[in-house]
């Protein structure tokens, strides 16, 4: 005679059934959760670089900007200083006050302008540096090249040359 199974076996065998289909499902969830995690960081991280590459580019928008607007305000700063040096060679005590007030004209204008990140190119007495100096004027000599005179200031805009300094250069023996 066949032995029947008794009540509580089947019991354990359907739990132990629904345990399997749990466990199944759970595993499941765990690598969807993971799929979903991993897309999420892949998202931020995308997003990240996206954030960062549209600050680099914004900044340097700004900064081209200001470079042109420098740029076309250091003609009237070269006028500004031909005038005073007109002036100052003319002398008079009107001219004096003429003087003062352009001189005033001027270091206002290259506050502003060092307040953009604008800095003159110190030349004078230096060694000449083709990357910061434009000679035009040149005295021959067998000796390492010197700047002698500056003919038209040269600035820098935050570190970058902005316009070489026009030089005479003199060898020095």
């Amino acid at each position: 005679m066949e032995e029947r199974p008794r009540d509580d076996e089947l019991d354990e065998e359907v739990a132990a059934a629904e345990i399997v289909e749990e466990l199944d499902d759970l595993a499941r969830a765990q690598r969807e959760r993971d799929e979903y995690l991993e897309h999420l960081q892949r998202v931020q991280a995308d997003f990240e670089n996206y954030r960062k590459r549209m600050l680099r580019e914004q900044t340097a928008l700004v900064e081209r900007a200001t470079e042109r607007l420098v740029e076309e305000l250091l003609p009237v700063l070269d006028s500004l200083e031909s005038a005073v040096a007109a002036v100052a060679a003319t002398g008079g005590d009107e001219l004096a006050k003429v003087r003062k007030g352009l001189e005033l004209v001027q270091a206002e204008m290259l506050g502003v302008l060092e307040k953009a990140g604008l800095s003159r190119i110190e030349a004078e007495g230096k060694p000449f540096d083709p990357n910061e100096h434009e000679a035009v004027l040149q005295e021959d000599g067998d000796g390492e090249p010197v700047v002698s005179e500056v003919v038209r200031t040269g600035y820098r805009l935050k570190g970058r040359v902005l316009r070489p300094a026009m030089v005479r250069v003199t060898r020095q023996r």
